[in-house]
């Protein structure tokens, strides 16, 4: 496996770091403009990459500029979603996800699922003349301005109870209620409500999507990975910096042995998630043991070293860390919240154990 960055996606992380130095406020139009999403796709969909490292170039500048875009959510999990069940009726949906003209949200998660992908209450039954849904699903990112939902639900009259059925919703239909808030590590999200929600056979992208479901979950997982990767190089930076120029006793803070030590070791562990994140980046269009083993060793291993760094640096920096107005908690709070998403480091241990068990090409 080769794990340098081709030429392209050199360019694109040069291209990424200096747009979104640059940017003020929302870079999502600037980011479809760039060509950025296509790069989470393959030229099958209308992309122009789309493999594991493409996703964790444009995702580790994404952290890095703690960029709160639904990136992720929109772009990447819906449009992996769309590629991976639509038919070729929806291909033009898929289109305008590529050039970033329309932003979707993916509500699956619900109140008991907690990280089960496979824990669905929602339904979708046959009344009269009209199929309707009907369930509540939790934390749905980007719920507000998306034109489409995608809902995950269990279809009442299947022969097979475990099949998950993926419906694409207009967010605006009569019977969806939403409340809406402030995610801790930046964006929006909401709780969804739906009540008797009419929708037709030909909303249905698939009535077996839950192999769909876990690929783009696999590479969310990635993405969320480098991204939390991306925002602890720059609290690294910040630190050694700020170090470097407050002084204390007539002399750098720097030049003491114990904080050089500390930040000596943030940074070997800054170094092992990132050879993690290469490890979960190039598996990922492995066998599915293969590539979740490798997604959850790498989701473990950022989430505990991201704890690390962020509580480090808020230390090293003293009580200038702990304010509003200074960068580094917004960073530290990204990277703490980012741990719960997609599974905490408690869920992926236990995950990569069960995995383990399962032969495979590790």
């Amino acid at each position: 496996m080769n794990f340098e960055l081709t030429d392209e996606q050199r360019m694109l992380q040069d291209t990424l770091r200096r747009m979104l130095a640059s940017s003020q406020g929302s870079a999502w139009q600037p980011l479809a403009e760039q060509g950025v999403f296509a790069a989470l796709f393959s030229e099958q969909y209308g992309g122009l990459g789309g493999s594991g490292f493409d996703i964790a170039v444009v995702f580790e500048e994404l952290g890095r500029a703690a960029t709160i875009d639904p990136v992720l959510d929109s772009a990447l999990l819906c449009g992996w979603l769309i590629a991976e069940v639509a038919s070729e009726t929806h291909s033009e949906l898929l289109a305008d996800i590529v050039s970033g003209e329309v932003q979707l949200a993916f509500a699956h998660t619900e109140p008991a699922s907690r990280y089960a992908l496979s824990h669905v209450e929602t339904t979708i039954e046959q009344r009269a003349q009209q199929q309707v849904l009907n369930g509540q699903k939790s934390v749905v990112v980007n719920a507000r301005c998306a034109g489409y939902l995608l809902v995950s639900a269990r279809d009442e009259a299947a022969d097979d109870r475990n099949c998950i059925a993926l419906y694409l919703v207009p967010a605006n239909c009569s019977g969806i209620s939403m409340y809406y808030y402030e995610m801790s590590g930046g964006g929006q999200a909401a709780e969804v409500t739906f009540e008797n929600v009419a929708v037709s056979s030909a909303d249905c992208l698939s009535a077996d999507a839950l192999p769909a479901i876990e690929s783009a979950v696999a590479a969310a997982v990635v993405a969320q990975c480098a991204d939390t990767l991306g925002a602890m190089e720059t609290v690294m930076s910040m630190t050694t910096d700020y170090l470097g120029t407050r002084q204390q006793f007539g002399r750098p803070l720097a030049t003491f042995q114990a904080l050089s030590h500390r930040v000596a070791d943030m940074l070997i562990e800054l170094e092992q998630a990132r050879s993690a994140v290469i490890l979960a980046a190039g598996h990922l269009d492995a066998d599915p043991v293969t590539r979740d083993l490798h997604g959850s060793a790498a989701k473990n291993l950022v989430g505990r070293v991201g704890q690390l760094i962020a509580e480090e640096s808020i230390q090293l920096h003293g009580g200038i860390g702990m304010t509003d107005e200074y960068q580094l908690g917004k960073y530290a709070r990204r990277i703490i919240m980012a741990d719960h998403r997609f599974g905490d480091i408690d869920y992926h241990l236990e995950r990569f154990i069960e995995l383990g068990k399962t032969p495979g090409d590790f």
